[in-house]
């Protein structure tokens, strides 16, 4: 544990200033949690032991709120989040050929996330677009009716912003 906070001391620190502005600590865990991922993009183990430690709570709390909310994650997620829609509309039009697109273009399953850290992939139920059916959602960005053709194109793009930054 101590090797993964004196690789992520400013990331630490940051994590402290932010608890140290509350007014009490007491019923902050969520908005602590949540402040954290921000900053660390997951929420692995050293950072819950390191959470409950400031803010004088069981482990097992942390890590029961952590593992009951879908929002907070353990594992490190892409720069890019990518969600395909599976809902009915959507795979009835090849959503399935799409997530099957970007595993082969990424090298990667749904749940997965590449080696760099650039790209994360998931299948979701239903994101209420199904008029655009099929769609793709990255970081909050909505595109309709994808073919499994423009999988290359859409990942270009963001390839691309990497090359530019």
């Amino acid at each position: 544990m101590c090797d993964f906070i004196s690789r992520n001391k400013q990331l630490f620190e940051e994590l402290d200033s932010f608890v140290d502005t509350l007014e009490t600590k007491e019923g902050s865990l969520i908005q602590v949690l949540h402040h954290a991922q921000g900053i660390f993009g997951y929420l692995p183990q050293e950072v819950q032991l390191y959470i409950a430690k400031k803010l004088d709570v069981a482990p097992s709390k942390v890590y029961g709120v952590v593992s009951f909310y879908s929002y907070f994650t353990t594992e490190p997620i892409g720069k890019y989040k990518i969600s395909v829609c599976l809902g009915t509309v959507c795979f009835v039009k090849g959503a399935d050929k799409i997530l099957a697109e970007f595993e082969k273009e990424l090298g990667i399953k749904s749940g997965e996330t590449t080696k760099d850290l650039k790209f994360s992939l998931e299948g979701l139920r239903c994101v209420g677009a199904c008029g655009l059916a099929p769609v793709v959602v990255i970081n909050g960005k909505v595109y309709g009716k994808v073919k499994p053709e423009s999988v290359c194109e859409i990942l270009s793009h963001y390839k691309n912003l990497e090359l530019n930054c």
